[in-house]
């Protein structure tokens, strides 16, 4: 039998069709006809064409699996098409797990977010049972990451088996696009990081969001969410581990949130109405930020056995692939 990723052609997927590959799995992934393969050019995988917003194409690709790793999604805080995050991750979410569901796999893991868990008023950490308030429903992506996790509960209760992970802010090799997160570490890199917000992010290696996910589909309990999280850091923070393991200098100035908010909403009015390509300030990412984005991963630490790499390690990674790959 064999696995289905879709996806495998971005930082998360990739790195789950590597981990199946090293546990001897066969592996089959859904690409586009005009997708850049990049990451998964060169290995053992058979590749199948199909779109998620077309469901008549998804019908062979699930034929025959066992497990389904439904990975994709359009990962961005901005963009030109906001119809396409929608269409993409809610509509897309909800035809791969009605091919699924007619196809009756065995397990299906489905990559959420914990854009989708809320942050406690009082500080404290998110967890799986953590409810969303509806004025943290910032920007498209996140929107549309809690909408197609609505839907995969939906099939849940017409007895689909699904799983849901939940990573927080990966990093490591196989960034190619990068991701938003990726780009901050690009952005240090290249010196273009003058100051930094009071804010704070939730880190995990990739590599251990990709075990994170097979462990799902093999220990995971349908229905469940599990978090796919390690180290709570600050921002600052942060950048003081990439200084040590880049050699780069971390800011030293941080900067005002209203003032980041000012320059976020200019740097996306020049993104909609002149440049027409991504903003500097990406507007969804600052409103984001107001908060620390801490999560409590023991769900997943306990019931899979969810890795737990150094992040000073995983930065180390991240900043070596950059750098080997000409990003920085």
């Amino acid at each position: 039998m064999k696995d289905l990723v879709t996806g495998a052609t971005g930082f998360i997927g990739a790195n789950v069709v590597r981990a199946l590959l090293r546990r001897g799995r066969e592996v089959r992934v859904l690409v586009r006809r005009n997708s850049d393969t990049r990451n998964i050019d060169g290995l053992d995988v058979e590749r199948v064409y199909g779109d998620l917003r077309h469901l008549d194409s998804l019908f062979p690709a699930v034929q025959g699996c066992d497990t389904v790793y439904h990975v994709a999604a359009h990962y961005s805080l901005w963009s030109r098409e906001r119809n396409l995050i929608l269409q993409s991750n809610v509509e897309g979410t909800r035809n791969i797990l009605t091919a699924a569901g007619q196809a009756g796999v065995r397990r299906v893991v489905y990559t959420s977010s914990v854009a989708t868990i809320g942050i406690p008023p009082d500080g404290s950490w998110g967890n799986e049972e953590t409810p969303l308030h509806p004025g943290d429903l910032v920007g498209d992506y996140k929107r549309s990451k809690y909408l197609a996790e609505l839907e995969a509960r939906k099939f849940i209760e017409q007895g689909v088996p699904v799983v849901i992970v939940n990573p927080s802010a990966p990093v490591g090799p196989w960034d190619i696009k990068p991701t938003p997160t990726g780009q901050v570490i690009v952005n240090f890199l290249q010196g273009k990081t003058p100051a930094y917000l009071d804010t704070g992010l939730n880190l995990i290696a990739v590599e251990d969001v990709a075990e994170g996910h097979i462990l799902a589909a093999e220990r995971g309990r349908i229905g469940e969410r599990y978090i796919l999280g390690n180290a709570n850091l600050t921002l600052v923070e942060i950048f003081r581990l990439l200084e040590e393991v880049s050699g780069v200098k971390a800011p030293r100035w941080r900067i005002p949130y209203p003032l980041a908010l000012a320059a976020g909403y200019c740097s996306e009015w020049i993104a909609n109405y002149i440049t027409h390509s991504p903003p500097a300030i990406p507007l969804a990412g600052v409103k984001m930020a107001r908060k620390r984005m801490f999560f409590d991963a023991r769900k997943a630490i306990t019931e899979l056995g969810l890795p737990q790499t150094p992040i000073k390690e995983a930065l180390r990674r991240a900043v070596h692939w950059f750098r080997e790959h000409g990003y920085a």
